[in-house]
């Protein structure tokens, strides 16, 4: 081997689990960590991926849809659903924990027993940490939530924004709530048994769980 040759730097290997184990932090978040976090989640390749990818199959699967048909239909749904995910992350991830003092992640237990950490899922939609570690109401979800529907009164097309229709899709997501949790918590573990790069799976159901006529976008 020619002791000359330039030697060729090591690439780390990528973590594609690292989304999922952002919490908790080794000191407790700033307004600016939460500022921060709330944009990582909105520009997230991944994100932006299934946000166009669940906007194209909506459109070709109904083009009657309040969105319309063809491009325009597209663009529409694209932007609805960016907005969402826009109002979703300024209010439950940085406003509403900035002003109460929540750490906006989720935390999971990956070394508790299954039935544990199934009850940690559901728990946590509900009751989770405040900066100082403290346990405190997850106001971030339950106030938050309650404000993303009543702007997205607002602007979703074909939306029924009574009092009724309202109040069943805040019901709705807090119902499904723990899909998601349940996703942050296993997912890690399936993937790396089956040795499949899945990271973009929370992102697709978060996104489709959001388009309208589905979850929280329902009519």
């Amino acid at each position: 081997m020619n002791p000359c040759a330039p030697k060729k730097l090591a690439i780390p290997p990528i973590d594609w689990f690292a989304r999922f184990l952002n919490g908790p932090e080794v000191k407790p978040m700033t307004v600016e960590d939460k500022g921060r976090l709330a944009v990582r989640n909105l520009v997230d390749p991944f994100n932006l991926i299934t946000i166009l990818g669940a906007s194209g199959i909506s459109v070709a699967a109904d083009s009657h849809s309040a969105y319309g048909p063809g491009m325009a239909g597209f663009g529409r749904s694209v932007g609805v659903s960016f907005t969402q995910d826009l109002t979703n992350n300024f209010f439950n991830v940085f406003l509403i924990p900035s002003i109460v003092h929540q750490d906006p992640h989720y935390h999971r237990w990956p070394n508790r027993t299954i039935r544990r950490r199934v009850l940690h899922c559901i728990l946590q939609t509900v009751w989770t940490r405040g900066d100082n570690r403290e346990r405190m109401l997850n106001y971030g979800n339950l106030l938050g939530d309650a404000i993303d529907d009543e702007i997205g009164n607002l602007y979703i097309p074909g939306r029924r924004t009574n009092a009724a229709a309202t109040a069943e899709r805040y019901g709705v997501d807090l119902a499904t709530a723990p899909i998601d949790n349940a996703i942050t918590e296993f997912l890690p573990d399936f993937a790396r048994r089956i040795h499949v790069h899945v990271v973009f799976i929370q992102r697709i159901i978060n996104t489709v769980a959001k388009t309208p006529g589905t979850g929280s976008g329902g009519q």
